[in-house]
């Protein structure tokens, strides 16, 4: 795992949580976007709580950039936000 596809990753999942807040917020409500949202939220929580390890043990073992730093805190708020939405 690098640096760069770490980043990419943890930039994919924020700006699918994103969407789907934003998807919300705005009641756009079509079939085929609930059926991709349907099968993809899941998968996407369960990766929020991979990558977040990840990338814990990546900065605590390899330098450390801006960018790396900067998309694992947008990861951990919307980690935090998405499990809080739960209860």
């Amino acid at each position: 795992m690098t640096s760069r596809n770490l980043i990419i990753i943890n930039f994919v999942i924020v700006s699918f949580f994103i969407l789907i807040y934003l998807l919300n917020y705005f009641k756009i409500d079509f079939v085929l976007i609930g059926v991709f949202k349907e099968l993809l939220t899941i998968p996407f929580v369960i990766a929020q709580v991979v990558f977040l390890a990840i990338g814990l043990r990546y900065l605590i073992k390899n330098q450390r950039s801006f960018l790396l730093m900067f998309s694992f805190l947008l990861l951990a708020i919307c980690t935090f936000i998405t499990i809080r939405s739960f209860f």
